[in-house]
């Protein structure tokens, strides 16, 4: 095992285009926090876990940052502060950002053979926490199984400190033209609330190359084809009287694959596709076919650079910059509500996780989850493991269940796992 220091510091940074929107809308209920877990081999070492992770963050020195509130805007202050590994004892995303303490933005734990990174959004994006998760697993497995992997070299992910710190939103905008975006009012789950904020979690585990055949019989790609069968899923609980409104995905979107950036700061953005069963055809193809056609709309540079150009519109408007931050965050919760007016669920596919070779015989899988008012489903895979995790505010669990349904019947495989206890099977 190697081990390099960054001694580079910073002792302040603005936030982001997207981070911004998150400590203004942070809830009990909504804790804005989002999960990587990956699952070992073995039962996991605290001890090794502890120096792993003070080992990795020396590679992101811009982690190690607390919250603070300015007259205008949030920002991100350098601090001492060291990260605590802790056997994993709260419920999944928990609170973590506080404006009335200072702590670090980002916790690791751990739970038998299971790693967790859990971070405030603010902080970072998938991409960029996903590869400080997988810094800390280089660190940890040369450690523990330093006599095979002892010659072992250090990722190298290619990037300088500034690149990692760099806000690739401010690198790209361009002044969007005038234009007037027409929101729907989008169908709005509403079934009965768990009786604590903490989340329900139902993670299903498939095969990926069956999954991508599956898929491919339809045409299509495989976030497509999951945003489909979600959609029909949620259909199938709607009472005939809400059939009049669509259903609306909001898909987040890596803007890296867009506009080059090796930022490790936030750099998403969003797409909708939405479905409407008063005027289409409630049939799997049919939905399919639309959705699909939505994503080839929408998933194109000139399209992501549009959206992005409109958000980003708001951070440069001479009048916003200097509304103190009170008001800034009463309009930005407001303009929160109007889009979850918008928006039926959040289907967030990370994609593809790749490890160094020499570590893949280490680890079985990895997931990810997130923090939600509704409901929500994330993916990734990790070789040919597919984890679909729900989390979910609400007691009930049909839309699941219809969701995994569908997979089963086309021939696919589900391994089924869950944070609650049901009489029936899912």
């Amino acid at each position: 095992m190697q081990h390099k220091s960054n001694q580079q510091k910073l002792s302040w940074s603005r936030l982001d285009n997207a981070a911004k929107i998150f400590p203004s809308t942070s809830v009990k209920t909504d804790t804005r926090v989002f999960r990587f877990s990956c699952e070992l081999k073995e039962i996991v070492d605290k001890d090794i876990l502890q120096q792993s992770t003070e080992y990795a963050l020396e590679e992101f020195p811009h982690f190690q940052s607390v919250m603070k509130k300015g007259v205008f805007w949030y920002y991100l202050e350098q601090t001492d502060l060291m990260p605590v590994v802790e056997l994993e004892n709260q419920v999944i995303c928990p609170p973590i950002y506080d404006e009335y303490k200072t702590n670090l933005l980002f916790k690791v734990s751990y739970f038998k053979q299971r790693i967790n990174l859990e971070m405030y959004h603010s902080l970072s994006d998938g991409t960029g926490a996903l590869q400080f998760l997988k810094s800390i697993l280089y660190y940890y497995l040369t450690t523990k199984h330093k006599d095979k992997l002892a010659s072992m070299p250090i990722p190298d992910f290619n990037a300088s400190f500034s690149q990692k710190k760099a806000d690739s939103f401010r690198k790209y905008y361009q002044k969007p033209p005038k234009s007037k975006s027409k929101k729907i009012r989008a169908y709005s789950l509403k079934m009965e609330r768990r009786n604590s904020w903490s989340l329900q979690v139902i993670d299903g585990l498939v095969s990926v190359k069956n999954m991508l055949a599956l898929a491919k019989s339809f045409n299509t790609t495989l976030t497509a084809f999951l945003a489909s069968v979600l959609i029909e899923a949620i259909y199938k609980e709607m009472p005939v009287q809400s059939k009049i409104y669509p259903i609306s995905l909001m898909i987040p979107v890596n803007l890296r694959q867009f506009f080059p950036s090796e930022t490790t700061t936030n750099f998403f953005g969003t797409i909708e596709v939405n479905y409407n069963f008063k005027k289409n055809s409630p049939e799997l193809v049919d939905i399919i076919k639309e959705i699909d056609k939505q994503f080839k709309q929408q998933l194109t540079k000139d399209q992501m650079a549009i959206r992005m150009n409109n958000y980003s519109a708001i951070e440069h408007n001479p009048f916003i910059r200097l509304v103190p931050l009170n008001l800034k965050d009463f309009f930005i919760s407001n303009a929160r509500k109007n889009i979850d007016k918008a928006t039926t669920t959040v289907l967030s596919n990370v994609g593809k996780v790749t490890m160094p070779q020499e570590l893949c015989p280490y680890i079985h899988s990895f997931g990810v989850y997130t923090s939600t008012l509704k409901m929500q489903l994330c993916a990734c895979s990790f070789q040919d493991n597919l984890q679909l995790g729900f989390t979910c505010a609400f007691l009930g669990t049909d839309i699941q269940k219809n969701f995994f349904r569908t997979l089963t019947s086309y021939g696919i495989d589900v391994e089924l796992r869950c944070n609650d206890f049901y009489s029936e099977e899912v």
